[in-house]
């Protein structure tokens, strides 16, 4: 048995994040693929900004907030 698939969160609910958020949650948010943004993060084609903290990538919530709204 499969987990459901998640629904895409508001823009609303995405503000209530915390100051960063995983390229899990940003794919989410962007309706793409994790693939999709690990790609691009790799790439440095990540429409929004990211950092790496070790080994993880952290995507700034406030950047996709912007990307959302056409900023």
């Amino acid at each position: 048995m499969t987990a459901p698939p998640q629904l895409a969160p508001t823009l609303a609910e995405i503000r209530k994040w915390p100051p960063t958020c995983g390229p899990d949650q940003a794919a989410l948010a962007l309706g793409v693929s994790r693939s999709t943004v690990y790609e691009t993060l790799r790439r440095d084609d990540f429409p929004g900004r990211a950092i790496r903290v070790g080994g993880r990538w952290r995507v700034i919530t406030a950047s996709l907030v912007d990307l959302l709204e056409g900023k």
